[in-house]
Parts: structure tokens; C-alpha cells; sequence
């Protein structure tokens, strides 16, 4: 795959990276797991460690701990690989902010990213500044994720993790910036209310991405990535499914010279993107993980492609091939125009739901349903 050009990238070479993480399970120890899959050259941390959020860059004084990695705290990931670090004995609490701060080698380069992370993450000076409590040193911020793909927490045997899986509506695009307002939060905050406190959730979504198609940008097609992205997972029981709208869009974007984000230009009916579910479905099955699947929710498409998406609904609610279904699109539509987002719902950019709109989709979730799919 080849790499998208990161114009914006912050030079990270001997500095220190510290990004913000909302763990959804508590528990009293946790591993980091790191990604270099997209990388050209060997991943670089010389120092690591996690430590409670005090807001903003601050980190809460003297409440740190270093990780390691085969007990070493220095780690080398080679071009295309990922590790576990080791369990570092820390107290998480679910929904309070954690800093991982990695002090970068010498010679690192930002080369590939999570686009959309709403989420302001912060660049030192140069330096190791992985363990500062203060602020003072992270004048540099930026608003993508790099390298830490995953928290896992250590936790009673019988917890598990509901994998959020799908595109820039999971992702959250377009939601308040670190505010936690995508859909996977509010959904954790549903739980979280509950008295269910066992149950992480795990949001796998990717702006751009398809279920079918590749992209230079957006990562690869689901039905490929979601045997790494969930059933790999350790812990995850259930996913919710939510993908498609590109698929049926990026047909009909422009072809641009250079980079083409949207490329290929595939157009797809709606049996072409059932075959995908039922592909992903019997993935899952096959690892004894359910699969809710999520309509997909009204994007103001003309009539050609609002087809498509009105069939692949129809499909979704009334196959019985998924495990269960979440209906996001009578939760957004407006009653008057189906094809559209409510007002209120609507980020302004009639795809992407407001903030209103998340929280209405975590609102929508059969809760008990889901839940209960984890435990069987």
C-alpha cells in the first residue's frame, strides 16, 4: 500500500509523543500494543509509559509507570510488525483520560496515522519528557493517533469487549473535539450506567473505509481487515457492523492525478455488498464472535445510489443473517425526507451526524441484546 503524503506530520525524531486514551474497562494492570504496519523503516521507543490524564498535556504527578517490552524499556518493531508490550501494574479506571508518552528514537518519522482521532495529542520539544507531570514541554499538538493501536486491560475472566467496527460515522467525523461524543463513547457511557461494568467497547472504525475496496488512504477493505481487527482482538465476543455508504459513494468521486484517496472507482450494487457481509459473518462465526448488523444511515444520495442503500437496509432487517440488528437509519432518517438526516442530527455535511445524532445511535443500540450476545 503505498502511503499517503503526511504534509502536516510533526517531526517527532527525538522527542516525546504523548496522546490521550479513554480506557472502557477498569482493572489493575494493562499491556500497550504498538503498530508499525504501515512502516517503512523500524519503529523506535526509547522510553514509554502511561500515566492518569491531568487535562490538556499535563499528566497527574507521581501517578506514572514505564513500560516494557521483554523487560527492556528501549523497543525496535520492524517495517510491517506489532508487539504487545508487558503488563505494567497501573490502576485504570474506565472513562478517565490516560497519556502514553513515547520517546522517540533519534531518526523516527511519522509515516502513516489514524486520521481522525478528535482527539488533540501533543509533541515535546526535544528531549525525554515521557515522564513529566507538566505540560510545559508538549508546545506541539496534533489531532491524528500514531502507533498505539490498543490498551488492553487486565480484568475478571468473565469480561469481555463489543468491537465497534465501520467507517468515518463510527470513527466519529465531525464530532466535538475531545469530547468523546462518537457513537462508540456515548455507547460505553450507556454501559457504564448500567450494572454491567465488565463489558469494554472497541471502536475499529476507519474514515474512508470500505467493505470491499482497499484505498492508499483508508486502509484496507473490511471484509479483509476484520479478521486482524476483531476476531485477533483478544477479549472481543461481538461486533457491530456498520459499513457500506462508501462503497456506494466513491464510485462516483472524481479521479485525481497523484494520490486518489478514493481509488478504485468501484461501483457496487447491493448484492456485491451483501456478499461482503456474508463473508464477514461467516468470518465471525467461524470464531465464535456475533455480529450485529447496523442499516446504513441517510447520506442525501441520489436516487441511483439511495437504492442501493435502501436495499442493503431491506437485507439487514429482514435476512435474520446477523446476530441482531441495530436500525441507525430509522434513528437518523428525518420522517418527512428518509433519505435525509434529521436537522438536528446532521453535522452539516448531510453524511456525518452531530453530536446529537451519536448519541442518538448509542441510544438506539439494544443494549441487553448486545450484551447478553458476549456471555453466550
Amino acid at each position: 500500500m503505498d502511503l499517503p503524503p503526511l504534509y502536516r506530520a510533526p517531526d517527532v525524531a527525538g522527542r516525546t509523543v504523548r496522546q490521550i486514551v479513554y480506557p472502557t474497562l477498569s482493572g489493575r494492570a494493562a499491556r500497550i500494543h504498538l503498530s508499525n504496519e504501515y512502516g517503512k523503516t523500524p519503529l523506535t521507543i526509547e522510553d514509554l509509559r502511561i500515566a492518569r490524564s491531568a487535562g490538556g498535556a499535563a499528566a497527574v504527578a507521581n501517578d506514572g509507570a514505564r513500560v516494557t517490552f521483554g523487560g527492556k524499556s528501549t523497543v525496535s518493531i520492524p517495517a510491517g510488525g506489532e508487539l504487545d508490550s508487558d503488563p505494567v501494574t497501573v490502576d485504570i479506571a474506565e472513562g478517565a483520560p490516560y497519556a502514553i508518552s513515547a520517546f522517540m528514537g533519534p531518526d523516527q518519522r511519522i509515516v502513516a496515522w489514524h486520521r481522525v482521532s478528535s482527539q488533540v495529542n501533543y509533541v515535546s520539544a526535544p528531549g525525554n519528557h515521557a515522564a513529566d507531570a507538566s505540560a510545559e514541554a508538549f508546545r506541539g499538538r496534533f489531532t491524528q493517533y500514531v502507533w498505539v493501536t490498543g490498551l488492553s486491560v487486565e480484568a475478571a475472566p468473565s469480561s469481555a469487549a463489543i468491537a465497534a467496527i465501520g467507517d468515518s460515522i463510527t470513527d466519529g467525523m465531525r464530532s466535538s473535539l475531545n469530547q468523546n461524543h462518537r457513537w462508540p463513547d456515548a455507547l460505553a457511557r450507556r454501559l457504564a450506567g448500567s450494572s454491567d461494568r465488565s463489558t469494554a467497547i472497541v471502536n475499529l472504525g476507519i474514515s474512508g473505509n470500505r467493505l470491499l475496496s482497499d484505498s492508499p488512504c483508508y486502509g484496507d477493505a473490511l471484509a479483509k481487515r476484520f479478521e486482524h481487527d476483531v476476531l485477533g482482538r483478544p477479549g472481543v465476543k461481538t461486533a457491530i457492523l456498520l459499513i457500506g455508504i462508501n462503497d456506494i459513494n466513491f464510485a462516483s468521486m472524481p479521479a485525481r492525478n497523484g494520490l486518489d484517496c478514493d481509488f478504485p472507482h468501484t461501483s457496487v450494487t447491493a448484492a456485491d455488498l451483501i456478499a461482503g457481509y456474508q463473508r464477514v459473518i461467516a468470518a465471525a462465526r467461524h470464531a465464535g464472535v456475533k455480529v450485529f448488523g447496523a442499516t446504513l444511515t441517510p447520506a442525501s444520495l441520489p436516487a441511483q445510489r439511495e437504492s442501493i442503500r435502501l436495499a442493503v437496509n431491506q437485507w439487514i432487517r429482514t435476512s435474520r443473517a446477523f446476530d441482531g440488528v441495530v436500525d441507525f437509519d430509522a434513528a437518523l432518517r428525518d420522517p418527512a425526507q428518509p433519505d435525509r438526516l434529521r436537522r438536528n442530527f446532521d453535522s452539516g455535511d448531510h453524511i456525518h451526524p452531530s453530536d446529537a445524532g451519536y448519541a442518538a445511535m448509542a441510544d438506539t443500540v439494544p443494549l441487553d441484546a448486545v450484551v447478553n450476545s458476549t456471555r453466550k
